[in-house]
């Protein structure tokens, strides 16, 4: 991929009237944590470039209260020009969303998502969203919730378990995972989806890659298309 293409992945994003991509960073065995919780950085400055246009691109970042708590992100531009998107964080439990630097009155909307409506009173806005009978909450609902908002491009940013989430529930319209060339051995894994019976069954997305400088590498994953498949004639597990 050329530094044109990758410009046009970017440009796409901005250009969706309605997207919902999801982002994660993590090393060559798919961690994004060593086992004592240390992430910081496993990617290098180029991932972080792109993390912050991909925030400069979209209405809305989505982060889960589990990350807020964890690592108490800004959610601002600030690698790139652009402006700040809504920072919306969303508290399955409903045990309560905490302050810090994602309240900062910058201009953006600051926007909770709780099934009980608590929520810090810094926060501009509560949105109320009601769990199905066999999850903490439905990423499909959450997406119209938000579209409902005017929030129609959103940016699913972590932790693992809620992009997870999304994943499985098949709200994710875009997938960006970004290799870092690191094995860690042990720790957090980036995603951790509901078991296959078959391997006929997993997601082959098209994918395109874009090699950066510091040695990272960009899998921009289409997760509303299908890679070609294989020969059919092919037995599976047969080598060719």
């Amino acid at each position: 991929m050329t530094d044109h293409d990758y410009e046009q992945i970017l440009a796409a994003v901005g250009r969706a009237d309605r997207i919902v991509l999801g982002q994660i960073g993590q090393s060559l065995d798919g961690r994004i944590a060593t086992a004592s919780g240390e992430s910081k950085y496993i990617n290098g400055q180029a991932a972080l470039a792109h993390l912050h246009r991909l925030r400069a691109s979209v209405d809305a970042v989505l982060i889960g209260a589990g990350t807020l708590v964890a690592d108490d992100p800004q959610l601002t531009v600030r690698f790139c020009d652009g402006k700040n998107p809504a920072r919306i964080v969303i508290d399955p439990s409903g045990r309560g969303i905490p302050g810090g630097r994602w309240l900062a009155p910058d201009g953006a909307l600051r926007l909770a998502l709780s099934p009980t409506g608590k929520a810090p009173v810094e926060c501009d806005e509560v949105l109320a969203f009601e769990p199905p009978g066999d999850a903490p909450f439905d990423p499909r609902q959450i997406v119209q919730l938000l579209a409902e908002r005017g929030l129609r491009r959103v940016l699913v940013e972590g932790g693992s378990r809620l992009l997870s989430a999304f994943l499985d529930a098949d709200a994710l319209d875009r997938l960006h995972v970004m290799i870092a060339p690191v094995i860690i051995g042990s720790g957090r894994i980036g995603l951790d989806l509901a078991p296959l019976a078959r391997l006929a069954d997993a997601r082959r997305p098209r994918v395109q890659t874009f090699a950066f400088g510091d040695g990272d590498i960009l899998f921009d994953c289409d997760l509303r298309s299908n890679a070609a498949q294989t020969d059919q004639s092919t037995e599976p597990g047969a080598k060719p």
